[in-house]
Protein backbone atom coordinates (compact mmCIF):
# COMPACT_ATOMS: atom_id res chain seq x y z
CA UNK A 1 0.00 0.00 0.00
CA UNK A 2 1.31 3.23 -0.96
CA UNK A 3 2.55 5.77 2.13
CA UNK A 4 0.28 8.24 0.36
CA UNK A 5 -2.81 6.29 0.13
CA UNK A 6 -4.54 7.20 3.43
CA UNK A 7 -2.67 9.06 5.70
CA UNK A 8 -4.81 8.25 8.77
CA UNK A 9 -3.39 4.14 8.61
CA UNK A 10 0.07 5.02 8.79
CA UNK A 11 -0.60 6.90 11.88
CA UNK A 12 -2.73 3.88 13.65
CA UNK A 13 -0.08 1.41 12.47
CA UNK A 14 2.58 3.57 13.79
CA UNK A 15 0.51 4.44 17.34
CA UNK A 16 0.15 0.57 17.38
CA UNK A 17 3.89 -0.98 16.71
CA UNK A 18 4.74 1.73 19.03
CA UNK A 19 2.18 2.98 21.97
CA UNK A 20 -0.08 0.06 21.54
CA UNK A 21 -3.99 -0.16 20.90
CA UNK A 22 -4.87 1.67 24.40
CA UNK A 23 -2.91 4.82 23.68
CA UNK A 24 -4.35 5.04 20.41
CA UNK A 25 -8.08 4.68 21.39
CA UNK A 26 -7.16 7.55 24.10
CA UNK A 27 -5.33 10.03 22.27
CA UNK A 28 -5.15 9.20 18.41
CA UNK A 29 -6.69 12.28 17.60
CA UNK A 30 -4.03 14.05 19.04
CA UNK A 31 -1.55 12.82 16.98
CA UNK A 32 -4.07 13.08 13.56
CA UNK A 33 -4.08 17.48 14.49
CA UNK A 34 0.16 17.23 14.78
CA UNK A 35 0.29 15.19 11.70
CA UNK A 36 -2.05 16.66 9.47
CA UNK A 37 -2.45 20.32 9.25
CA UNK A 38 -1.79 21.90 6.13
CA UNK A 39 1.47 23.96 6.18
CA UNK A 40 2.05 27.60 5.27
CA UNK A 41 -1.36 29.96 4.98
CA UNK A 42 -4.41 30.04 3.23
CA UNK A 43 -3.84 31.61 -0.76
CA UNK A 44 -6.29 33.13 -1.97
CA UNK A 45 -7.03 31.35 -5.93
CA UNK A 46 -7.19 33.72 -8.83
CA UNK A 47 -10.04 35.32 -10.02
CA UNK A 48 -12.36 32.96 -12.73
CA UNK A 49 -9.83 30.08 -12.04
CA UNK A 50 -12.88 28.32 -10.41
CA UNK A 51 -14.72 25.00 -12.46
CA UNK A 52 -16.94 25.19 -14.96
CA UNK A 53 -19.91 23.66 -14.41
CA UNK A 54 -21.56 23.86 -17.84
CA UNK A 55 -18.57 21.48 -18.88
CA UNK A 56 -18.59 17.89 -18.37
CA UNK A 57 -15.06 17.62 -17.25
CA UNK A 58 -16.27 19.54 -13.55
CA UNK A 59 -18.49 16.52 -13.05
CA UNK A 60 -17.29 13.23 -11.92
CA UNK A 61 -20.89 12.40 -12.52
CA UNK A 62 -23.73 13.47 -14.85
CA UNK A 63 -26.43 11.72 -17.20
CA UNK A 64 -24.41 10.98 -20.50
CA UNK A 65 -21.17 11.00 -18.85
CA UNK A 66 -19.03 8.36 -20.07
CA UNK A 67 -17.29 5.87 -17.28
CA UNK A 68 -19.88 7.32 -14.56
CA UNK A 69 -18.82 5.73 -11.26
CA UNK A 70 -22.28 6.20 -10.14
CA UNK A 71 -23.80 3.88 -12.16
CA UNK A 72 -22.02 1.04 -10.20
CA UNK A 73 -24.00 -1.87 -8.33
CA UNK A 74 -22.56 -5.09 -6.27
CA UNK A 75 -22.11 -7.83 -7.86
CA UNK A 76 -24.87 -10.18 -8.08
CA UNK A 77 -27.67 -7.16 -8.07
CA UNK A 78 -29.45 -5.76 -11.11
CA UNK A 79 -28.19 -2.76 -12.86
CA UNK A 80 -30.71 -0.13 -13.49
CA UNK A 81 -31.46 1.87 -17.11
CA UNK A 82 -33.60 3.93 -18.20
CA UNK A 83 -35.27 7.11 -17.48
CA UNK A 84 -35.05 8.02 -13.46
CA UNK A 85 -37.77 9.49 -12.03
CA UNK A 86 -35.75 11.68 -9.62
CA UNK A 87 -32.42 13.52 -9.67
CA UNK A 88 -30.05 13.08 -6.75
CA UNK A 89 -27.23 15.98 -6.23
CA UNK A 90 -23.99 13.89 -4.38
CA UNK A 91 -21.18 15.90 -2.82
CA UNK A 92 -18.05 13.52 -2.08
CA UNK A 93 -16.23 13.71 0.73
CA UNK A 94 -12.49 14.82 1.52
CA UNK A 95 -9.69 12.49 -0.81
CA UNK A 96 -7.01 14.99 -0.75
CA UNK A 97 -4.80 13.88 1.93
CA UNK A 98 -1.57 16.07 1.21
CA UNK A 99 -0.30 18.72 3.69
CA UNK A 100 1.22 20.88 0.22
CA UNK A 101 -2.19 23.60 0.46
CA UNK A 102 -4.99 23.86 2.35
CA UNK A 103 -7.82 23.24 -1.15
CA UNK A 104 -6.95 20.85 -3.61
CA UNK A 105 -6.87 21.57 -7.03
CA UNK A 106 -9.43 21.09 -9.89
CA UNK A 107 -8.18 18.14 -11.59
CA UNK A 108 -7.18 15.38 -9.07
CA UNK A 109 -4.76 12.48 -10.95
CA UNK A 110 -3.81 9.73 -9.36
CA UNK A 111 -4.75 8.33 -5.80
CA UNK A 112 -6.81 11.33 -5.01
CA UNK A 113 -8.76 11.06 -8.14
CA UNK A 114 -9.39 7.25 -7.80
CA UNK A 115 -10.03 7.82 -3.88
CA UNK A 116 -12.76 10.23 -5.18
CA UNK A 117 -14.29 7.98 -7.65
CA UNK A 118 -14.16 4.99 -4.88
CA UNK A 119 -16.30 7.20 -3.03
CA UNK A 120 -18.30 8.56 -5.85
CA UNK A 121 -19.46 4.16 -6.73
CA UNK A 122 -19.95 3.25 -2.93
CA UNK A 123 -21.54 5.89 -2.01
CA UNK A 124 -23.95 7.82 -4.84
CA UNK A 125 -24.47 4.74 -6.16
CA UNK A 126 -26.89 3.81 -3.50
CA UNK A 127 -29.45 5.94 -5.21
CA UNK A 128 -28.77 4.59 -8.74
CA UNK A 129 -32.28 2.71 -8.86
CA UNK A 130 -34.71 6.23 -8.36
CA UNK A 131 -32.77 9.10 -10.00
CA UNK A 132 -29.77 10.44 -11.95
CA UNK A 133 -26.66 11.35 -10.21
CA UNK A 134 -24.66 14.40 -10.47
CA UNK A 135 -21.55 14.67 -8.32
CA UNK A 136 -19.11 18.03 -8.93
CA UNK A 137 -15.69 18.29 -8.77
CA UNK A 138 -14.98 20.99 -6.25
CA UNK A 139 -12.13 22.21 -4.86
CA UNK A 140 -12.19 20.71 -1.57
CA UNK A 141 -10.53 21.68 1.58
CA UNK A 142 -7.57 19.17 2.77
CA UNK A 143 -8.33 16.93 5.33
CA UNK A 144 -5.94 18.38 7.74
CA UNK A 145 -8.50 21.50 8.05
CA UNK A 146 -11.32 19.63 9.94
CA UNK A 147 -8.83 19.04 12.96
CA UNK A 148 -8.37 23.00 14.23
CA UNK A 149 -10.78 26.21 13.99
CA UNK A 150 -8.40 28.90 12.42
CA UNK A 151 -8.46 31.49 9.67
CA UNK A 152 -6.94 29.86 7.25
CA UNK A 153 -9.65 26.90 7.63
CA UNK A 154 -12.81 28.76 7.41
CA UNK A 155 -11.06 30.63 4.23
CA UNK A 156 -10.53 27.22 3.04
CA UNK A 157 -13.82 25.70 3.61
CA UNK A 158 -15.23 28.97 2.29
CA UNK A 159 -13.73 27.94 -0.91
CA UNK A 160 -14.69 24.91 -1.24
CA UNK A 161 -18.13 25.65 -0.28
CA UNK A 162 -18.49 28.37 -3.15
CA UNK A 163 -17.59 25.66 -5.90
CA UNK A 164 -20.76 23.30 -4.46
CA UNK A 165 -22.69 26.38 -4.22
CA UNK A 166 -21.85 27.08 -7.98
CA UNK A 167 -22.46 23.26 -8.96
CA UNK A 168 -25.86 23.06 -7.23
CA UNK A 169 -27.14 25.86 -9.52
CA UNK A 170 -26.05 24.20 -12.40
CA UNK A 171 -27.53 20.97 -11.50
CA UNK A 172 -30.94 22.36 -10.33
CA UNK A 173 -31.18 24.94 -13.78
CA UNK A 174 -30.84 21.48 -15.65
CA UNK A 175 -34.20 19.40 -14.06
CA UNK A 176 -37.47 19.76 -15.37
CA UNK A 177 -39.68 21.75 -13.16
CA UNK A 178 -41.14 19.90 -10.36
CA UNK A 179 -38.80 17.06 -10.81
CA UNK A 180 -38.13 15.79 -6.98
CA UNK A 181 -35.12 15.77 -5.60
CA UNK A 182 -32.77 13.78 -3.71
CA UNK A 183 -29.49 15.57 -1.75
CA UNK A 184 -27.03 13.33 -0.47
CA UNK A 185 -23.13 13.79 0.33
CA UNK A 186 -20.88 12.32 3.49
CA UNK A 187 -18.25 13.97 5.89
CA UNK A 188 -16.91 17.43 4.07
CA UNK A 189 -19.48 17.36 1.00
CA UNK A 190 -21.67 17.23 4.35
CA UNK A 191 -20.92 19.92 6.06
CA UNK A 192 -21.15 21.63 2.51
CA UNK A 193 -24.37 20.48 2.10
CA UNK A 194 -25.89 21.33 5.27
CA UNK A 195 -24.88 25.24 4.13
CA UNK A 196 -26.48 24.55 0.87
CA UNK A 197 -29.64 23.79 2.73
CA UNK A 198 -30.54 26.98 4.27
CA UNK A 199 -28.79 28.74 1.28
CA UNK A 200 -30.88 27.37 -1.57
CA UNK A 201 -34.17 26.16 0.79
CA UNK A 202 -36.65 28.20 -1.93
CA UNK A 203 -34.79 25.66 -4.36
CA UNK A 204 -35.84 22.84 -3.37
CA UNK A 205 -38.89 23.95 -1.48
CA UNK A 206 -41.50 21.34 -2.47
CA UNK A 207 -39.58 19.09 -4.46
CA UNK A 208 -36.78 17.36 -1.52
CA UNK A 209 -37.74 13.87 -1.11
CA UNK A 210 -34.94 14.00 1.68
CA UNK A 211 -31.61 14.80 2.13
CA UNK A 212 -29.00 12.45 3.51
CA UNK A 213 -26.22 14.62 5.36
CA UNK A 214 -23.92 11.83 6.33
CA UNK A 215 -21.33 11.58 8.06
CA UNK A 216 -20.96 15.13 9.67
CA UNK A 217 -23.05 16.00 12.74
CA UNK A 218 -25.69 18.10 12.43
CA UNK A 219 -28.15 20.00 15.25
CA UNK A 220 -31.70 19.88 14.71
CA UNK A 221 -31.99 23.18 16.45
CA UNK A 222 -28.44 25.16 15.36
CA UNK A 223 -28.55 23.46 11.80
CA UNK A 224 -32.40 22.15 10.76
CA UNK A 225 -34.36 24.88 11.90
CA UNK A 226 -32.96 27.69 9.74
CA UNK A 227 -33.11 25.26 6.94
CA UNK A 228 -36.86 25.02 7.15
CA UNK A 229 -36.61 21.09 7.32
CA UNK A 230 -36.91 18.61 10.04
CA UNK A 231 -35.83 15.68 10.63
CA UNK A 232 -36.94 12.13 9.12
CA UNK A 233 -38.76 10.90 12.03
CA UNK A 234 -39.91 7.75 10.21
CA UNK A 235 -39.76 5.70 6.85
CA UNK A 236 -42.63 7.44 5.46
CA UNK A 237 -41.47 11.29 5.68
CA UNK A 238 -40.72 13.17 3.27
CA UNK A 239 -39.12 16.74 2.55
CA UNK A 240 -36.72 15.65 5.59
CA UNK A 241 -33.10 15.25 6.26
CA UNK A 242 -31.28 12.01 7.65
CA UNK A 243 -27.96 11.82 9.58
CA UNK A 244 -25.53 9.43 11.48
CA UNK A 245 -22.40 9.28 12.50
CA UNK A 246 -20.85 5.58 12.96
CA UNK A 247 -19.25 3.91 15.92
CA UNK A 248 -18.54 0.71 17.22
CA UNK A 249 -18.24 -0.07 20.97
CA UNK A 250 -16.82 0.94 23.27
CA UNK A 251 -17.09 4.37 21.41
CA UNK A 252 -14.56 7.68 21.56
CA UNK A 253 -16.28 10.10 19.78
CA UNK A 254 -14.17 13.05 21.91
CA UNK A 255 -12.41 13.65 18.36
CA UNK A 256 -16.16 14.79 16.63
CA UNK A 257 -17.66 16.58 19.44
CA UNK A 258 -14.41 18.59 20.34
CA UNK A 259 -14.25 20.24 17.02
CA UNK A 260 -18.51 20.48 17.23
CA UNK A 261 -19.92 21.59 20.25
CA UNK A 262 -20.17 24.78 21.03
CA UNK A 263 -20.26 26.06 17.89
CA UNK A 264 -22.95 28.44 16.19
CA UNK A 265 -25.21 27.54 13.34
CA UNK A 266 -26.01 30.06 10.75
CA UNK A 267 -28.32 32.07 12.90
CA UNK A 268 -26.24 32.00 16.23
CA UNK A 269 -28.07 28.93 18.35
CA UNK A 270 -25.29 27.13 19.89
CA UNK A 271 -24.98 23.54 18.95
CA UNK A 272 -25.06 21.10 21.48
CA UNK A 273 -24.94 17.50 21.91
CA UNK A 274 -28.16 17.13 23.37
CA UNK A 275 -29.84 18.55 19.65
CA UNK A 276 -27.27 15.67 18.02
CA UNK A 277 -29.38 14.44 14.57
CA UNK A 278 -28.91 10.47 14.90
CA UNK A 279 -31.40 8.94 11.73
CA UNK A 280 -30.56 5.04 12.62
CA UNK A 281 -30.88 4.24 8.20
CA UNK A 282 -32.06 0.38 8.93
CA UNK A 283 -35.25 1.64 10.16
CA UNK A 284 -34.75 5.40 8.43
CA UNK A 285 -36.44 6.89 11.61
CA UNK A 286 -34.74 9.00 14.92
CA UNK A 287 -36.78 5.96 16.81
CA UNK A 288 -35.65 2.58 18.13
CA UNK A 289 -32.52 0.29 17.12
CA UNK A 290 -32.62 -2.18 14.44
CA UNK A 291 -31.18 -5.78 14.91
CA UNK A 292 -28.67 -7.18 12.34
CA UNK A 293 -31.52 -8.47 10.30
CA UNK A 294 -32.93 -5.82 9.39
CA UNK A 295 -29.80 -4.94 7.21
CA UNK A 296 -30.37 -5.07 3.34
CA UNK A 297 -27.01 -4.92 2.80
CA UNK A 298 -23.32 -4.04 3.58
CA UNK A 299 -20.71 -3.49 1.25
CA UNK A 300 -18.10 -6.29 1.45
CA UNK A 301 -15.04 -5.75 -0.41
CA UNK A 302 -13.85 -8.60 -2.59
CA UNK A 303 -10.50 -9.16 -2.14
CA UNK A 304 -10.08 -5.35 -3.09
CA UNK A 305 -11.55 -1.83 -3.28
CA UNK A 306 -13.06 -2.19 -6.97
CA UNK A 307 -15.45 -5.20 -6.34
CA UNK A 308 -17.60 -5.11 -3.57
CA UNK A 309 -21.03 -8.07 -2.64
CA UNK A 310 -24.12 -6.85 -0.51
CA UNK A 311 -24.41 -9.21 2.44
CA UNK A 312 -27.58 -8.86 3.94
CA UNK A 313 -28.04 -9.30 8.13
CA UNK A 314 -24.57 -8.94 9.78
CA UNK A 315 -25.23 -5.65 11.36
CA UNK A 316 -27.36 -3.87 13.48
CA UNK A 317 -27.40 -0.31 14.45
CA UNK A 318 -28.76 2.00 17.51
CA UNK A 319 -28.99 5.80 18.29
CA UNK A 320 -26.85 6.73 21.03
CA UNK A 321 -26.77 10.73 22.58
CA UNK A 322 -25.98 11.58 18.83
CA UNK A 323 -24.34 9.01 17.78
CA UNK A 324 -25.05 5.76 15.40
CA UNK A 325 -23.44 2.04 17.30
CA UNK A 326 -23.42 -0.79 15.39
CA UNK A 327 -23.59 -4.43 16.75
CA UNK A 328 -23.16 -8.20 15.03
CA UNK A 329 -21.01 -9.88 12.76
CA UNK A 330 -18.87 -6.73 11.11
CA UNK A 331 -17.36 -8.05 8.26
CA UNK A 332 -14.02 -7.09 7.68
CA UNK A 333 -14.60 -3.86 5.36
CA UNK A 334 -10.70 -2.72 4.92
CA UNK A 335 -8.09 -1.39 6.95
CA UNK A 336 -9.76 2.77 7.52
CA UNK A 337 -11.21 2.23 11.09
CA UNK A 338 -10.30 5.89 12.71
CA UNK A 339 -9.12 6.25 16.08
CA UNK A 340 -11.87 6.03 18.90
CA UNK A 341 -14.00 3.13 17.25
CA UNK A 342 -15.22 5.34 14.70
CA UNK A 343 -16.90 3.88 11.33
CA UNK A 344 -16.12 6.87 9.31
CA UNK A 345 -15.14 5.90 5.91
CA UNK A 346 -18.04 3.00 6.02
CA UNK A 347 -21.27 5.36 7.03
CA UNK A 348 -22.64 4.52 3.53
CA UNK A 349 -20.78 0.76 3.00
CA UNK A 350 -22.35 -0.08 6.57
CA UNK A 351 -26.14 0.39 5.31
CA UNK A 352 -25.73 0.29 1.47
CA UNK A 353 -29.26 -1.98 1.07
CA UNK A 354 -31.43 -0.13 3.63
CA UNK A 355 -29.88 3.23 2.16
CA UNK A 356 -31.24 2.09 -1.58
CA UNK A 357 -34.51 0.59 0.15
CA UNK A 358 -35.16 3.70 2.29
CA UNK A 359 -34.71 6.13 -0.96
CA UNK A 360 -37.21 3.72 -3.06
CA UNK A 361 -39.70 3.98 -0.25
CA UNK A 362 -39.43 7.91 0.20
CA UNK A 363 -39.68 8.55 -3.37
CA UNK A 364 -42.97 6.54 -3.34
CA UNK A 365 -44.48 7.96 -0.34
CA UNK A 366 -43.45 11.75 -2.12
CA UNK A 367 -45.64 10.47 -5.20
Amino acid sequence: MCARRFLIIIFIFILLAVLGAFALFQFGDRVLIQQAVPVGRYQEPAPRSGPDYASDTAWIAKPGLADDPSAWVPEGEISTRGAKRAATFFVHPTTYLERDRWNAPLNLDGEADSRTRLFVRSQASAFNSVSDIWAPRYRQAAFGTFLLRSEDADKALGLAYRDVLAAFDAFIAAQPPGKPLFLAAHSQGSLHLSRLLVDRKEAIAGRLVAAYVVGWPLSTRADLQPAGVAACGTAQATGCVLSWQTFSEPANPRLVLDAWKGTKGPTGIIREQADMLCTNPLTGSTGAGAAPMANKGTLVPNGGLASASLVAGQVGARCDKGFLLIEGEIPDLGPYLLPGNNYHVYDYALFWGSIRADAEKRLAQWR
